[in-house]
């Protein structure tokens, strides 16, 4: 055995055992899961190690650093390159529905009640997704209250082309459609369930979406009728539940973990919003709505907790002003929990089967 051999096979295996403990936060699988190639050289009798890994998800540097700093933990140097596969995938979606022809992957956005901030995350997770890369849209299924066109600060109908498909709105890099834009604001929504379904469905079909990635669906809240036609009918690759720490809005929340196990949707995981409230005055943090609920329904449906986000009045000013803070403030605090989420999910989806009728479309990398 040369003497190279001998100094590069103990940084080896110390690399490779590192990599099948270390767990990618992004995924929740062991980093070795990702590994393309490891090499091991000697320089100056200081051994060096270079890692290539791929991903199914955007997000390539973020995923970089993390493994990075992992591994500096563990005291292993070691020289880090993530790539993104050519294409993000499209996942398998529910029953005998086929994916999208124009979208890869429809996420649903749901909670167990109104009034935890839903669209709210909805809204910030499609852009942070956006701003990992990937191509993103948003469709506003909440009939009854739909909330994406004041978040966005978008207004008017949707342009008609001339085979009758809707264009979507656009505001920064999303592609948007609300049943917002083709009613009145200030009308109610006196509509049987039938008629929501069929809307929603029209939403869907009949907008001519521009080869999206992800395309986040901020569902009504509740798990009645609507809902339950609505995801027999529309091809999901995966679910977000939504819910506060408080005792009643767990308990709904659980409700729909359970909804979209009954319909073979895939619960990517559950966000814990308005988690503390951290006093801008003094620091004080407070669980004005208890804690630890989120974290408690995770573990009783064996998934995982995606976020615990504040309750920050800096997510109400900047919704209210049209302009959410991924893109009001993108390297806040507050942004930047939306973008762990978003890289969360990404990474989450990415593991669930390949959908064997995937729809070939292009994306846009990130380095």
């Amino acid at each position: 055995m040369s003497q190279n051999s001998t100094t590069q096979q103990p940084l080896e295996q110390q690399l490779q055992q590192a990599l099948a403990q270390l767990i990618n936060p992004y995924t929740g699988q062991a980093w070795s899961q990702s590994v393309q190639s490891i090499a091991c050289v000697d320089q100056a009798e200081r051994p060096s190690a270079a890692v290539q890994l791929q991903i199914g998800y955007p997000g390539a540097e973020q995923s970089r650093k993390r493994l990075a700093e992992q591994l500096r933990k563990a005291g292993i140097a070691a020289q880090i390159s993530i790539s993104m596969a050519q294409k993000i995938r499209s996942h398998r979606v529910q029953g005998k529905l086929q994916p999208h022809a124009q979208i890869r992957n429809i996420i649903a956005v749901g909670s167990g009640k109104g009034g935890v901030g839903k669209s709210t995350v909805s809204v910030n997770l499609a852009l942070a997704l956006s701003s990992l890369g990937a191509r993103v849209g948003v469709l506003d299924a909440d009939i009854y209250g739909p909330s994406q066109p004041t978040m966005l600060n978008l207004h008017g109908r949707p342009e008609i082309t001339a085979d009758k498909q809707m264009l979507p709105h656009e505001a920064y890099g999303l592609q948007v459609n609300s049943i917002g834009f083709l009613v009145d604001s200030d009308a109610p929504m006196i509509w049987r369930g039938p008629m929501v379904s069929q809307a929603l469905q029209q939403l869907l079909n009949e907008t001519r979406w521009a080869q999206l990635d992800y395309l986040i669906v901020d569902l009504p809240p509740g798990t009645g009728d609507i809902q339950l036609t609505l995801l027999q009918k529309v091809p999901v690759a995966g679910a977000v539940v939504v819910t506060t720490p408080q005792e009643v809005a767990t308990l709904d929340a659980g409700k729909a973990v359970q909804m979209f196990a009954k319909l073979q949707v895939p619960t990517l995981g559950l966000v814990e919003n308005m988690s503390q409230h951290v006093c801008s005055q003094c620091g004080h943090q407070e669980a004005i709505f208890g804690s630890d609920g989120g974290a408690r329904l995770a573990k009783r449906y064996q998934l995982p907790l995606l976020a615990q986000l504040p309750l920050d009045k800096q997510y109400r000013e900047h919704t209210d002003a049209g302009k959410p803070t991924v893109v009001a403030a993108p390297e806040s605090p507050q942004a930047l929990a939306f973008q762990e989420l978003a890289l969360q999910v990404a990474g989450r989806l990415s593991l669930q089967p390949a959908s064997k009728a995937a729809p070939e479309l292009k994306v846009k990398l990130t380095s």
